[in-house]
C-alpha cells in the first residue's frame, strides 16, 4: 500500500530548500567507468572563496547530515556536498568497496568540477574517506577536519567495548540498518545523551529507512570499515 504521508519526504524537501537557498544546486556526474556521483555544488562559484568538500558518514544522506549547518558555511566557502558511492543517487557497477576507492571517486568528481585545491570535513565514515583522500592526493587537499572517525582504531578497541557486537554481520546490520530496531541501536551509538529511543514510533523509523534508501546502501561498505587494517601511524601531510 502506498504511503499517504511521509515525514521523511517532508524533511528531505525542507533540506533541499535549505541547500538551494544557501546557493547550491544538485548535479549528477558520470565518471565514465560505470560510476555516477551526485553532488551539491555552488550555483555560482566565487573564486575569491576557498573550496570546501563535506563528506557524509553512514546512515542518513548528505542532506540530513549537513542540512542544519550548510547555511553557515556557504557565505565563506565554495561548498561541495557529494553523496558517496552506494548512497542515494551515487552508484557504481565496479567491485571496489574500500574508502580508498571512495576517495578516488571524490577526487575525480572534484576534477570534473574544475576544483584543483580544497579543504575537507569528513564525518564518521566520511572521516575514513577524507583521510584516504588527503593521503592519496595531498597536493590537492589543503586542510582536513575529521569528526568521529576511528582511523587508528584496532581490533583490540572493539574487544574492549568501543562497539559491542558479536560478529561482523551484526555490526553491519547496525551500521546499515534495515529495521526500526537496528536504527534505534545506531542512534544510540551515534547520539550524545539520546532521547528515550523506545518512544520513537517504529512507523517513523521505517519511513526514514525507506525514503532515505538505507536499504540500498551497500552492507559490504560497513564490513570494509570493520575489517580494514588500522592506520597505527598517522600520515604527516605537511599542509601549508
Amino acid at each position: 500500500m502506498s504511503r499517504c504521508f511521509s515525514f521523511t519526504d517532508v524533511k528531505n524537501s525542507c533540506y533541499r530548500s535549505t541547500f538551494i537557498k544557501s546557493g547550491l544546486r544538485s548535479t549528477i556526474t558520470d565518471l565514465h567507468d560505470s560510476t555516477v556521483m551526485h553532488c551539491w555544488i555552488p550555483t555560482v562559484r566565487e573564486y575569491s572563496k576557498p573550496n570546501l568538500l563535506l563528506i557524509h558518514g553512514l546512515g542518513a544522506n548528505a542532506l540530513w547530515q549537513w542540512g542544519d549547518i550548510i547555511r553557515f558555511m556557504t557565505p565563506h566557502f565554495n561548498v561541495f556536498v557529494p553523496d558517496l558511492v552506494f548512497f542515494e543517487e551515487s552508484y557504481t557497477t565496479r567491485p571496489e568497496r574500500t574508502e580508498a576507492f571512495q576517495a578516488q571517486c571524490l577526487m575525480r568528481l572534484m576534477e570534473a568540477h574544475s576544483v584543483k585545491k580544497f579543504s575537507l570535513v569528513g564525518l564518521s565514515y566520511g572521516g575514513f574517506v577524507g583521510y584516504g583522500l588527503a593521503a592519496q592526493f595531498s597536493e590537492a587537499v589543503e586542510r582536513v577536519v575529521i569528526c568521529s572517525a576511528g582511523v587508528c582504531m584496532e581490533e583490540k578497541d572493539l574487544k574492549e567495548g568501543v562497539f559491542r557486537v558479536s560478529d561482523l554481520e551484526e555490526a553491519a546490520s547496525i551500521l546499515v540498518p534495515q529495521t526500526p530496531n537496528k536504527l534505534r541501536e545506531l542512534m544510540g551509538y551515534t547520539m550524545f545523551r539520546p532521547p528515550p529511543l523506545n518512544l520513537v514510533p517504529s512507523c517513523l523509523l521505517a519511513d526514514f529507512i525507506d525514503v532515505s534508501r538505507l536499504q540500498l546502501s551497500d552492507p559490504p561498505v560497513a564490513n570494509q570499515i570493520l575489517t580494514r587494517q588500522p592506520d597505527t601511524q598517522i600520515t604527516d601531510f605537511s599542509f601549508n
